[in-house]
């Protein structure tokens, strides 16, 4: 019998033909952006309207957190998508330098994730926790129409003649002794006291700026004034509070005042009397800066108090007839 060979029918020929059209159809598609080839004709097709939309089709859709999710600079942070540029400077730190953002070209990685800026070496160190007293002292313990007369640096010369004069008008006071001084003058101490007056530390040496001194230093001259005083006054006394010499606090001494049981002492009226600008400066710059319940900065120690004695000669009346009583600091 005579046979003849069996050719491959046409719709087979055509059907690896067309799949090959097809996978080359693909691959142009891919590369050129387009939709896959889905005709039989193996014609490209446009990009679908999904596509255009901006609408995700499910084969496009990436599960968040890939590389594909943009990221978001968070404010206030250093992450910053490459190629965004550098931020605007922030409206509350102006004068900030701007730090340079993780690029290719500086040689930094780039990482999809923020992390948090590295610190600054040239920024100051944060401040302690402030466990102090948290407040400095400015007006009396009553309120209303009253009035704190405190005097720094003493004993010294002057206050006995100040005591004189506040026993004339009923006035009470605070005193806000070095402690060298209380410790070289405790008869002084003694009659304050029992002229019904109260103390007040004021550091062995009156160091400034005393917000300067280390811990150690500062503690020295807070805790040993007040054991300077306490035993220049004897059996009973009482030291309230703690002013720093020029007003220095912080919150390390604040928080030493506190640990001994004092209050941080300031204050609201502030003559200069130290500096002797003459007495009639010292009455005016009372009388125009006390507000009710104030708390009145003057001198008994340091140095020549004559201008203050006169002063209060004047003051003292003038205080009783606007209507002031006289008050101790709050605490």
């Amino acid at each position: 019998m005579h046979r003849t060979a069996r050719r491959p029918s046409a719709p087979n020929r055509l059907s690896r033909s067309r799949r090959r059209l097809l996978a080359g159809c693909a691959a142009v598609a891919a590369a050129l952006g387009l939709a896959a080839c889905g005709t039989a004709s193996g014609a490209l097709q446009p990009p679908s309207a999904a596509a255009t939309s901006g609408t995700p089709s499910p084969a496009d859709a990436r599960p968040s957190g890939t590389a594909a999710t943009a990221l978001t600079p968070t404010p206030g942070s250093d992450a910053v998508p490459p190629g965004a540029g550098s931020p605007a400077a922030s409206p509350s730190s102006p004068s900030a330098p701007a730090k340079p953002h993780p690029t290719a070209a500086t040689g930094t990685p780039l990482s999809a994730t923020p992390t948090a800026p590295a610190a600054d070496p040239s920024s100051p160190a944060a401040p302690p926790p402030h466990t102090g007293a948290g407040t400095v002292i400015g007006s009396t313990a009553s309120g209303g129409r009253t009035v704190a007369l405190t005097f720094d640096d003493g004993p010294g010369p002057a206050t006995g003649q100040v005591l004189d004069l506040l026993a004339q008008y009923h006035a009470k006071a605070t005193f806000c002794q070095i402690g060298q001084n209380a410790a070289a003058n405790p008869a002084t101490v003694k009659r304050i006291l029992a002229a019904g007056h109260r103390l007040c530390d004021h550091s062995v040496h009156h160091p400034q700026p005393f917000a300067k001194l280390p811990h150690d230093k500062a503690a020295y001259e807070i805790t040993a004034a007040r054991n300077m005083i306490l035993q220049a006054g004897g059996p009973g006394t009482e030291v309230g509070w703690f002013r720093a010499p020029g007003g220095g606090f912080n919150a390390d001494n604040e928080h030493i005042t506190a640990s001994l049981g004092m209050s941080s002492l300031g204050w609201s009226v502030d003559p200069r009397d130290w500096a002797r600008p003459g007495t009639p400066a010292i009455v005016s710059a009372v009388q125009k800066q006390l507000k009710p319940g104030g708390v009145v900065l003057m001198h008994d120690g340091g140095g020549d108090r004559g201008q203050t004695v006169a002063a209060l000669k004047q003051l003292l009346p003038w205080l009783v007839a606007q209507g002031y009583t006289f008050d101790f600091p709050a605490a």
